[in-house]
């Protein structure tokens, strides 16, 4: 089962997010937060193996979470999905250690099927 974490500033956009898993047999989301330290808390409490996170939080920057993720002991796989997708925030995404980028207002639908690729290859053994 592919543990699934929120990190969203915006509590309808979170609930959106939850609806698009749901539907997934082989995800599950264990956690939700809007600011990057309540998320660095749960996603070390809930073993969360992939996170998905905006780029703008309350009260902090979903960039410095990203990149704290991507240099933490244990690998988490990180998707960035958000309203600021020009180049220059998918190049800033990718450079702090993102997995995957997807812009809010277009691929929400994109995003959901790379989670449910994801965690058919997890609950496959494909990937670790």
């Amino acid at each position: 089962m592919l543990k699934v974490f929120l990190v969203e500033d915006s509590s309808p956009v979170r609930l959106r997010l939850a609806a698009l898993i749901k539907p997934i047999a082989e995800a599950n989301v264990v956690g939700e937060a809007e600011d990057a330290g309540t998320a660095l808390t749960g996603i070390a409490n809930s073993g969360a193996d992939l996170v998905i996170v905006d780029l703008r939080l309350a009260g902090s920057d979903g960039l410095d979470l990203v990149s704290h993720l991507s240099h933490g002991a244990r690998k988490v796989i990180t998707i960035v999905l958000t309203n600021y997708s020009t180049q220059a925030f998918r190049a800033a995404s990718f450079a702090a250690g993102a997995d995957y980028f997807f812009d809010k207002t277009s691929e929400f639908d994109l995003a959901r099927d790379t989670i449910a690729h994801i965690a058919r290859a997890r609950s496959d053994h494909i990937i670790e």
